[in-house]
């Protein structure tokens, strides 16, 4: 039987140069991790801080046995967003992640990756993107294990993903709404998104945890903890599982699922280690139970029925 991939998905949040760098090392030296994503997802403006050190961090990691993915935008809007997305499609032997539809165009007859962004909520889809060169898809947040059985089933010659851990992507705009939350304009945001360093927390009026803001996108105040559903995605067909990196220690994150994944330890066993971690996280799985997303199904000490 093949072993399950297990991913380290790209950060979204916007943290400085030696924060960054000292996440990749040690994923790189620390953590069993088969794929690791680099670049940015959210605001192309945050792109110049890092990229300087990406050849660096690519060669290391791929120095520690590590596939590489560069991943691209969720939301491509002007030329000069264009003109950077094309020249990382033309980046020789890396494999990159289009996380845009309009990338799809410029990577078509080579083999990529289809990140989450894209809605990828049925077969005829599925097919198109395998048929572009698509070899991994991993799928949207909000589908349930209904549907993802049926792509799973249709997949042909892809991988399937599921993103398991980590905050839920729930909206990308070319508003941001960071900059707004401070009183500035995007153009002179002053990069307050990264004072947040998990994404701004939003409450209701009566002070219930909502959301959280980064920059452009709109993200779930909840983690989406998947771990009690793990043996149920590996019979549905998922062969790969994407934990979402966060100010956590992720790399005791990321070996928890690890032998989650190699059947090492018990689905309570993680979540309780989660919360030992930091006890204050709000854990849902709802969407993949066809429940509001911010619901939790199964509980600790107990698999629903």
């Amino acid at each position: 039987m093949t072993k399950s991939r297990l991913v380290m998905g790209p950060i979204l949040f916007h943290w400085d140069e030696n924060r960054k760098r000292d996440f990749y090392a040690r994923i790189a030296d620390e953590i069993d991790v088969d794929t690791v994503h680099v670049g940015e997802v959210v605001c192309a403006k945050r792109m110049p801080f890092f990229d300087k050190h990406l050849p660096d961090i690519i060669e290391r990691l791929q120095n520690a046995g590590k596939e590489v993915v560069f991943s691209t935008l969720a939301l491509v809007m002007n030329e000069r967003e264009i003109a950077q997305l094309r020249e990382i499609a033309e980046m020789p032997d890396l494999l990159i992640e289009a996380n845009d539809i309009s990338s799809i165009g410029l990577l078509s007859g080579h083999t990529h990756v289809v990140g989450p962004y894209i809605n990828t909520y049925n077969e005829s889809t599925l097919d198109y993107l395998i048929s572009k060169g698509a070899h991994r898809v991993s799928l949207p947040w909000e589908l349930p294990i209904s549907s993802i059985e049926a792509l799973c089933n249709a997949r042909k010659t892809a991988e399937i993903e599921v993103q398991i851990f980590g905050r839920v992507p729930l909206a990308i705009s070319a508003r941001c709404y960071s900059a707004r939350a401070h009183g500035l304009h995007k153009d002179g945001c002053r990069y307050v998104c990264g004072e947040a360093l998990d994404g701004m927390d939003v409450e209701t009026l009566d002070h219930t945890p909502f959301l959280a803001v980064n920059g452009l996108q709109t993200l779930s105040s909840h983690y989406l903890e998947l771990s009690t559903a793990i043996d149920d995605l590996k019979d549905a067909g998922v062969k790969a599982f994407r934990i979402s990196p966060h100010t956590l220690d992720m790399v005791r994150v990321a070996n928890l699922y690890r032998r989650l994944i190699d059947g090492e330890i018990s689905p309570d066993e993680v979540r309780q280690s989660l919360l030992e971690i930091q006890n204050d996280l709000a854990f849902a799985d709802g969407f993949l139970h066809s429940l509001p997303g911010a619901n939790l199904k199964e509980t600790l000490g107990s698999r629903a029925e």
